[in-house]
């Protein structure tokens, strides 16, 4: 009987233990749950945070890009303004640029008629100054041939330089000495250039006067007080004549030059027979 009642005490006192250790159990279960749950609060709260300061900067950063682009909106709308005042800007300039081209078009169009106009204006004055070296060449040649004899005897000489003609004449052939009346054989000597004169176009013929430095004196000075009235009158004489022979007297013309244009040394007598003497030459017409 007692060792029953030991045996129930003993497993009532199992019970217990048994109960208690349990209970522990549960309890430290119960704790460690309740650490796991403080540490997980403890790192969510730092989740929290961290994530809450994340929060706070992406809307900085929001309100900051929605600043910028308020901004590029204004700056878009500014560029548009300014793309269509460029733009109108352009096309006026294009339009001056194009009236310009079409200007210069024009005037290069102007010029080149111009040109070819000038061309052949060239051309043409090309053709008559070809004419007219002809015309004087040909005269050189016929005044060569109608007085070789003279040339030959030295008392005229005929020279051609740049289409002007000058038949330079001794004043003894044509004058004697302190006269100024052409003598019959200097009328002879001027009548063989007549023909030749005649046929002369587009030119005028001056009669030029020239003597030598020797001052004329005694009374002969009563008709030719200097050299500048014998020279004048020399020259005169020459032009007239070629006049009464049918030479259009609108195209002659007469010049004294005295003792002022020497061709050679008045020193000498040689000198001063050539510095005595008519030239009539071809010059342009005014």
């Amino acid at each position: 009987m007692k060792r029953l009642v030991y045996l129930a005490l003993a497993g009532v006192v199992s019970l217990s233990l048994s109960g208690c250790l349990v209970a522990e159990s549960r309890y430290l279960q119960k704790v460690e749950e309740a650490d796991g749950l403080t540490k997980e609060l403890g790192s969510l709260k730092q989740k929290h945070a961290a994530l809450t300061s994340d929060n706070s900067a992406l809307k900085a950063e929001y309100e900051k890009l929605k600043s910028e682009a308020a901004g590029l909106a204004k700056d878009k709308q500014a560029l548009s303004k300014d793309k269509e005042e460029l733009e109108t800007v352009l096309k006026a300039k294009s339009d001056t640029l194009s009236q310009n081209i079409s200007d210069l078009r024009q005037k290069v169009a102007n010029l080149e008629g111009e040109n070819k106009k000038l061309k052949e204006d060239i051309a043409a004055l090309q053709r008559i100054k070809e004419e007219k070296v002809k015309e004087v060449s040909s005269t050189y040649e016929k005044l060569l041939q109608n007085m070789k004899s003279e040339i030959a005897l030295g008392q005229v000489t005929i020279s051609e330089l740049k289409g002007k003609l000058t038949v330079n004449m001794e004043a003894a052939i044509l004058f004697d000495s302190g006269k100024a009346d052409v003598k019959d054989d200097g009328l002879e000597i001027l009548l063989k250039m007549i023909d030749t004169l005649k046929g002369v176009k587009d030119k005028a013929i001056r009669i030029e006067g020239h003597t030598d430095n020797v001052q004329i004196i005694g009374a002969l000075t009563r008709q030719f007080p200097t050299n500048w009235e014998l020279s004048s009158a020399r020259a005169i004489n020459v032009a007239r004549y070629l006049q009464q022979q049918g030479i259009d007297p609108a195209i002659l013309s007469a010049a004294a030059f005295a003792e002022y244009k020497p061709v050679a040394d008045n020193s000498s007598k040689e000198g001063r027979a050539k510095n005595r003497r008519i030239e009539i030459t071809l010059v342009a017409k005014d």
